[in-house]
């Protein structure tokens, strides 16, 4: 069955351009390299985890694709037997959105968790038509409570407390979408997870903070989680028409090796209209390069489990 790639070509273009696009197409659908991958994973049931894998998407810089990368690898993973919870920690609700999840009005959120203590299962939803996968949302109350924190007792381990009491469901992952600061959200994400996650947009900016992160992820990991890991760096917004996200990325893995994903996410408008629609990409357009990029990258994750 043939595939409408995101950049169709122009009938009008010159043969040069016509080369070039059709370049830029290949790289942005390629899947990940065979090596990745095992004989019947395309449509079969992945490998679960010995125990729950909790994952922090992290990364202090807006725009890099946090939420858009924690939405469509749970939902890739639970399309293939995994039974996954999102837990939206950022007060702007985008992954509820995306996940159909109601989140405004007196809707009971992670918020009330945090501060008031409330037990996770009282504000857990499956996300519709998608029967392994799970929400806890996020509301604009949730901005409040980096100052509310503060005084709590044990503020740093909130998180942590309330997803070690949550028993309602036998969970494979746990996929928290961190705020875009390093606030005391952020630091109770990282002190809840054992795997960091890191996307990075491909971009010379998107290398700036990173450093940063990298010395409160050691902070913490001192301090505060002595189990907690960088386990994952995905390569978002990939333009394989400019030379600069080629460099962005050879020199992202030259410095972190394995631990950068195979797959590279390319620049997609389908990635963008999706959340609009309350849906993931995986479930609004299957063939997109978007749809591929996350299925071959949650891919990799799903291996990954045996070594995490």
């Amino acid at each position: 069955m043939a595939i409408v790639t995101q950049t169709p070509l122009n009938p009008g273009d010159s043969p040069l351009v016509r080369e070039a696009l059709s370049s830029v197409v290949s790289r942005e659908t390629s899947a990940t390299p065979t090596a990745a991958q095992s004989p019947g994973d395309g449509d079969g049931t992945w490998p679960r985890p010995p125990k729950t894998r909790v994952i922090a998407v992290a990364n202090q810089k807006g725009g890099v694709g946090k939420t858009t990368t924690s939405v469509n690898i749970a939902a890739a993973l639970s399309m293939h037997g995994q039974r996954v919870l999102v837990v939206d920690l950022d007060p702007q609700g985008n992954a509820s959105t995306a996940l159909a999840t109601e989140h405004r009005g007196d809707v009971p959120d992670v918020y009330q968790v945090l501060v008031d203590d409330l037990p996770m299962a009282d504000i857990v939803k499956q996300v519709p038509d998608m029967p392994n996968l799970y929400c806890a949302p996020a509301t604009i109350d949730l901005a409040g409570a980096e100052i509310e924190l503060v005084s709590l007792v044990a503020r740093e381990a909130r998180l942590r407390r309330a997803l070690d009491a949550y028993k309602a469901i036998e969970l494979d992952y746990i996929v928290i979408d961190c705020p875009p600061s390093l606030g005391l959200l952020t630091v109770n994400a990282l002190v809840a997870a054992d795997e960091v996650m890191i996307p990075i947009q491909c971009e010379y900016y998107a290398l700036e903070g990173l450093g940063q992160l990298l010395r409160n992820v050691d902070l913490i990991k001192a301090h505060l989680n002595p189990t907690l890991n960088l386990s994952t760096i995905v390569l978002t917004m990939y333009d394989g028409r400019t030379r600069l996200a080629s460099q962005v990325a050879d020199e992202v893995r030259a410095h972190f090796g394995d631990t950068v994903l195979n797959t590279v996410i390319p620049r997609s408008v389908r990635l963008s209209e999706a959340p609009s629609y309350g849906q993931s990409v995986m479930t609004y357009d299957p063939g997109s390069s978007g749809a591929m990029a996350y299925m071959d990258a949650a891919r990799e994750i799903a291996h990954r489990a045996k070594v995490a």
